[in-house]
């Protein structure tokens, strides 16, 4: 592989362009979350439905993870992202134009080919690095890319009441066409072994789901960012409806999370080729849970204030900023040759756990109940996710346990 040099499209990728490219996709789900009740008012239209452009967003980008791995391992990584992010930018030109609740949702659906450039950031580090050094650089890359939902739920809280929910869009258009031409100018191919069809990829799709590694890791994944994705299904409500906080005020709020989700990537990337990444993993699910325990207690106790939730919510951020790296190493890792193959499955998993617990957390949710059904969900998201942890450790010593018996 060759040497990167910055702004050299013959040579593989800098890690911001990969922070950029991964970053915009956060963003696109980030920036509008303060701007969900403002929408559900404009278009006189339920919160339920209007939530579908969180969870039913999240759903898209499953499937399309389905299709981008096998396309980024038959054509290259390279292509596969400009299409991406071509059919990206002409769907959020359109959004404010939505003439109804319908529309919008519609058009919302094809902003999802944004996730290419979080799945396929993942896929070009493993192009160019080895297991325990994907896990460090994914880290540094999420750690970079945070920066994208620490200021963009602020950002769009602040422009939904000076200007109105559709200068959001508008935002993300631009920042969308900048990081359109940091791809052109820079983003190398990185994929020097593709595959001879597409056929071949999908039929790759059974080999993955053969290995209980694979399953380990993608449901370790899926069960701690099922927290977070709960979070955002649900979060904009209680603090809205039920805690009574502006949009802005809101947005302020969303940086205990993402500034979490840093210091956990910054740690991962620190620590994760040193530590290994199934410890990596177990550590960052305990602290997850821990967080989630202590946000139950304090409202249990009383306390009704935005920081009883938010503020616990920074060690979710923590632990999922130290799982998901591993875990999204190990995936793409359980079979090197297929790593574009298994981004994508994995990554469908994770983001289709993620749709449907947060279109259950934003169903169940009522200014009645309080906000324990959702803090109730992500607890037992958070817990589900050190099991599946466990299992792929046990996985991993029964391997290396027949390896050594074979060898014997």
């Amino acid at each position: 592989m060759n040497k990167t040099v910055f702004l050299n499209r013959t040579t593989p990728p800098h890690i911001a362009t990969l922070v950029v490219i991964a970053g915009l996709s956060a963003l696109n789900m980030n920036l509008i979350l303060p701007s969900l009740p403002g929408i559900s008012t404009y278009y006189q239209a339920d919160y339920a439905l209007v939530q579908l452009a969180v969870s039913g967003y999240l759903a898209v980008t499953g499937l399309l993870q389905l299709v981008i791995g096998p396309l980024s391992d038959r054509y290259g990584r390279r292509p596969v992202m400009i299409v991406s992010l071509s059919i990206f930018l002409l769907a959020t030109a359109l959004t404010p134009f939505a003439p109804s609740i319908e529309v919008f949702l519609a058009i919302r659906m094809l902003q999802a080919a944004v996730v290419s450039g979080m799945v396929l950031s993942r896929a070009v580090v493993r192009d160019i690095v080895s297991a325990d050094q994907a896990a460090s650089m994914i880290g540094y890359v999420t750690m970079g890319m945070t920066l994208a939902p620490m200021i963009g739920p602020v950002l769009g809280g602040l422009m939904e009441e000076l200007f109105g929910w559709q200068s959001v869009f508008a935002l993300l258009f631009a920042c969308g066409l900048a990081a359109f031409i940091l791809l052109l100018t820079d983003l190398g191919e990185t994929n020097q072994n593709r595959s001879p069809s597409m056929l071949v990829q999908f039929r790759a799709y059974p080999e993955l789901l053969r290995s209980r590694r694979f399953w380990g890791y993608s449901l370790t994944a899926t069960f701690a960012s099922g927290s977070f994705f709960s979070f955002l299904g649900g979060g904009p409500f209680v603090a809205t409806r039920i805690l009574d906080m502006e949009p802005s005020e809101l947005g302020l709020y969303f940086v205990f999370i993402a500034l979490g989700y840093m210091a956990g990537n910054f740690l991962s990337g620190r620590f994760a080729s040193r530590i290994g990444i199934n410890r990596m993993m177990v550590t960052g699910c305990i602290i997850a849970t821990l967080g989630m325990i202590m946000t139950l207690a304090l409202f249990l106790a009383g306390l009704w204030h935005p920081m009883s939730f938010f503020g616990p919510i920074f060690f979710l951020g923590l632990g999922n900023g130290v799982t998901l790296p591993s875990a999204n190493a190990g995936i793409v890792s359980v079979r090197p040759h297929l790593a574009g193959s298994a981004s994508g499955l994995g990554g469908a998993m994770m983001i289709g756990g993620g749709a449907a617990l947060s279109a259950f957390a934003g169903s169940i949710m009522s200014p009645e109940t309080g906000p324990y059904p959702l803090i109730i969900v992500m607890l037992a998201s958070c817990v589900v996710s050190i099991f599946a942890t466990l299992y792929v450790i046990r996985v991993e010593n029964s391997l290396t346990a027949d390896a050594r018996i074979n060898g014997a």
